[in-house]
């Protein structure tokens, strides 16, 4: 198994946010998976909008303006 860059319990503590009465170690560990995924797309995206601005450090704007395809209006 990888090594996963966000917490399991903070997956826990942002499903019970939402709503949830109980949460399983499935529906956590999955939910986890999910995220890394969008993030790692956004990241990706974000450091491509940097460097074709010619800019080496990622700003702000390029991860909001990456995110642009996950976000519903």
């Amino acid at each position: 198994m990888k090594s996963s860059e966000l917490g399991l319990s903070a997956m826990y503590r942002i499903l019970k946010k939402a709503g949830a009465e109980r949460v399983s170690d499935e529906s956590a560990d999955e939910l986890r998976r999910v995220l890394e995924d969008i993030a790692t797309t956004i990241a990706a995206s974000a450091v491509d909008m940097s460097n074709h601005a010619g800019r080496k450090t990622i700003r702000g704007e390029d991860v909001k303006l990456a995110s642009k395809a996950f976000v519903k209006s």
